[in-house]
């Protein structure tokens, strides 16, 4: 009996589906999830979430949140989640750059934000984990 997995992101439903295994990014390290695991509950690290079925890779890229694994489902609550597949390098790379600058200015500033300031960092943050997605399934590159 297959794995349901659900990833969910504050505004959207960002994977549902079933999966033989999911190996997720954790503050310890990778986890691999196989049906029937015992029941588990961690904090999500940024990095690749890895949902394979039927011998089909689908690799997303997650934000920090938390996972929750009871009775073959694996659930988790993230910041932020993409498919490798819809990761646009370019636009990523534009955004980070803009973010980057914003973060220099506002630690320049006399008044800093530190709310706005870590919402900067949480953008960088996600962007490298994109680039580090995007660049592992590029094409020529192996598992």
């Amino acid at each position: 009996m297959p794995l349901t997995v659900e990833i969910v992101t504050p505004d959207r439903r960002a994977y549902q589906g079933e999966a033989d295994s999911v190996t997720l990014p954790t503050e310890l390290g990778n986890i691999g999830i196989l049906p029937s695991h015992l029941p588990l509950t961690s904090i999500l690290a940024p990095g690749e979430v890895v949902v394979v079925l039927q011998g089909k890779t689908t690799r997303l890229a997650v934000d920090q949140g938390f996972l929750r694994v009871a009775a073959d489902k694996v659930s988790v609550v993230t910041e932020a989640a993409i498919d490798e597949a819809k990761i646009d390098l370019k636009a990523v790379e534009q955004g980070e750059a803009r973010a980057r600058e914003a973060v220099a200015a506002a630690r320049q500033a006399k008044e800093v934000d530190p709310a706005e300031v870590a919402k900067l960092e949480q953008i960088l943050r996600f962007a490298a984990v994109q680039r580090l997605v995007k660049g592992r399934t590029s094409p020529g590159l192996t598992d």
